[in-house]
């Protein structure tokens, strides 16, 4: 391939120089209390690049998950149940900032207004980088859709692994902790079982 026919990727990231600094401050006095020494060659950038990680890290509090779905809502005459499932999660325990990972199933029965299907993964990403607790995200996932879209139901299932349980603790690596929140159409038995049905069921 020449290099008129490549394809240039470039990684652009922006963080705010001086809150980067103040926390590299702080990082590096981390870095010496555990025993360590900041100032050998292997650890000199650990505390910008630590800095700048926990930032994008946490960047949904930047975020506004209700204007993401505000940005692709249309009027549309559906009322069956649309579904977006295994959306990917990585979020930060706000018990011990210990990472948790694992996979969040979204559905909405539409009242008028649908939103782009990618918007609901953004709104799950949105709520995932803060520091959460399960619980919390499963519920919060849910009230944003329900409060802008104003649709028939909500479901949201949530099943993830806790780092703080198989690093740490009791030290469990292979425990999943499942979450969910239904509002709506979906506290009705056939409903939300045929919503359990469906995340469970592999189509593709």
């Amino acid at each position: 391939m020449n290099d008129n026919k490549k394809m240039i990727y470039e990684k652009i990231e922006e963080y705010d120089t001086r809150t980067t600094n103040e926390l590299a401050i702080h990082y590096k006095e981390v870095l010496r209390l555990i025993g360590e020494n900041p100032d050998r060659e292997g650890l000199l950038k650990t505390p910008q690049r630590v800095a700048k990680a926990i930032q994008f890290l946490t960047q949904g509090y930047n975020l506004d998950p209700r204007e993401i779905l505000n940005s692709a809502k249309f009027r549309e005459d559906y009322r069956e149940m649309v579904i977006v499932k295994d959306i990917e999660i990585y979020s930060l325990c706000e018990h011990h900032m210990v990472p948790f990972i694992g996979k969040a199933h979204v559905a909405y029965i539409p009242d008028k207004y649908i939103t782009g299907l990618s918007k609901i993964a953004r709104v799950v990403e949105i709520y995932a980088r803060r520091l959460q607790v399960q619980e919390r995200l499963t519920m919060q996932i849910k009230e944003a859709i329900n409060d802008t879209l104003k649709p028939l139901g909500v479901a949201v299932v949530i099943e993830a692994q806790h780092l703080c349980m198989a690093m740490r603790g009791v030290q469990k690596q292979n425990s999943v902790t499942t979450t969910s929140d239904f509002v709506g159409a979906f506290e009705r038995d056939k409903t939300r079982a045929e919503f359990l049905h469906l995340i469970g069921t592999k189509l593709h």
